[in-house]
C-alpha cells in the first residue's frame, strides 16, 4: 500500500538535523527542525504548512531565515511550534530585520508561533503586514494528551525531553490510511486529481456513507457517487502511518520512558545517535544519545524501522560503526 507520508532527512547524518515530510496527493508538507535547509528546493519549502522545532540551538533553527525569506509576500499562514522560551527566540529573529516596506504587500502572510509548556500552550500571531508585531494578546490553551495539532486526518504529538534545556520529541500519526486503487479509478473513468483529497477528507470527517459525493474535474463532466459505494470500489482502508522524531536528548530513565511512549509501535523512528557507546561519558556530558542507546530505545518502543542521524564529526568515515552498534542492540530487544 502506498503511504501518505514520504519522510526524508534534509541533510546527511553528519549535517544539521531536519526531517521533511511531504504528503501524497497534496501540495503540503511539515518539517521537524530547521537547520541548514538549502538542500530543499524552494518548491518543497513552499509546501510547508507546519514547522516543529525541537529546540533553538543553531543547528536546529538557523534555517528559519530562509523559510521566512521564501514566504514573504505570499498568501499563507505558517504555524511553528517550539519549547519554552520559543516566542522570545522568534521575536529575536524577527527583530533582526527592518520591515518598513511590508505594509504595502497585497498578500497576507501570518506567522503563528506556539510555545509548548508542560501543561499549556502559548499561541501568538505575527502578521507580516504589521511588521510582524503581534496584533492581539497571546492565546493560552491547555496542553492535553501531548497533542499539538489535531486535524481530521492526522495528529502531531510531543513530549518535553531533557537536553539540559527543554527539547521536544515529535510523532505524526495518520488517523487511518485510505489506499486508492488506481486500476479501479480507470475502470470508473476517473482520473487522479484534487477530488481525491476531498474524498479522503470526507472519510476522515466520518461523513455519512449514504451521502452523495461529487467529483468535479476540469476535463470531464460532473459525476456523482454514493460515498460508501465509491469507497468500496476505489479504496482500501488500513491503519495509519506513525513517524517519530527524537534528537538531542540525554539518556535517562525519565527521557527513555517518554521516548518509548511517544515512539511506541511507530512505522519509522528517526533518532539521533551522536556517539558510540565507548564514548558514552562524552554523550552524557553533551546531553546526547549513543548508538547503543538509540537501538535500545527502538527495541523498547517496538518500532518497525529506524534511521540514525546527528553523528558527531569525530566518526567521519566510521558511520558504519554507529549503524552496526544500533542494529546490534535493537535486535536484542
Amino acid at each position: 500500500m502506498r503511504p501518505s507520508f514520504y519522510p526524508r532527512m534534509v541533510n546527511g547524518p553528519f549535517d544539521d538535523p531536519g526531517l521533511f515530510i511531504p504528503f501524497l496527493f497534496e501540495k503540503r508538507a511539515v518539517i521537524f527542525d530547521l537547520g541548514d535547509i538549502y538542500e530543499l528546493s524552494a518548491r518543497d519549502i513552499l509546501k510547508i504548512s507546519h514547522v516543529f522545532i525541537s529546540h533553538t540551538h543553531m543547528d536546529h533553527f538557523a534555517g528559519f531565515d530562509r523559510l521566512l525569506r521564501l514566504l514573504l509576500g505570499r498568501e499563507k499562514k505558517l504555524c511553528i511550534y517550539g519549547p519554552e522560551g520559543f516566542l522570545k527566540n522568534i521575536e529575536g529573529k524577527l527583530a533582526g530585520y527592518s520591515w518598513n516596506l511590508v505594509k504595502h504587500y497585497t498578500n497576507r502572510f501570518i506567522l503563528e508561533a506556539t510555545e509548548v509548556h508542560s501543561d499549556h500552550l502559548i499561541i501568538r500571531q505575527y502578521p507580516c503586514q504589521n511588521r510582524f508585531i503581534p496584533t492581539r494578546n497571546s492565546e493560552k490553551l491547555p496542553f492535553t494528551k501531548d497533542i499539538l495539532l489535531k486535524e481530521p486526518g492526522l495528529s502531531v504529538s510531543a513530549k518535553i525531553l531533557d537536553h539540559s534545556i527543554p527539547c521536544l520529541g515529535f510523532s505524526i500519526r495518520e488517523q487511518f490510511h485510505v489506499n486508492i486503487v488506481k486500476d479501479r479509478l480507470a475502470d470508473l473513468g476517473l482520473e487522479i486529481g484534487p477530488w481525491l483529497k476531498e474524498f479522503k477528507q470526507a472519510m476522515f470527517n466520518q461523513q455519512s456513507m449514504n451521502s452523495v459525493f461529487e467529483i468535479r474535474h476540469e476535463k470531464a463532466p460532473l459525476k456523482r457517487f454514493i460515498l460508501g459505494e465509491l469507497a468500496e470500489q476505489i479504496a482500501i482502508i488500513t491503519p495509519g502511518q506513525k513517524l517519530t522524531y527524537i534528537t538531542d536528548v540525554v539518556y535517562s530513565e525519565s527521557n527513555a520512558e517518554k521516548i518509548v511512549a511517544l515512539a511506541k509501535d511507530a512505522d519509522h523512528l528517526f533518532i539521533e545517535a551522536s556517539f558510540l557507546d565507548k564514548d558514552r561519558d562524552a554523550a552524557r556530558q553533551k546531553y546526547h544519545l549513543t548508538a547503543r542507546q538509540a537501538g535500545t530505545l527502538a527495541a523498547r518502543a517496538r518500532v518497525k524501522q529506524f534511521t540514525l542521524f546527528h553523528f558527531s564529526p569525530r566518526y567521519t568515515g566510521m558511520e558504519h560503526l554507529l549503524q552496526e552498534e544500533a542494529r546490534t542492540y535493537a535486535s536484542r530487544g
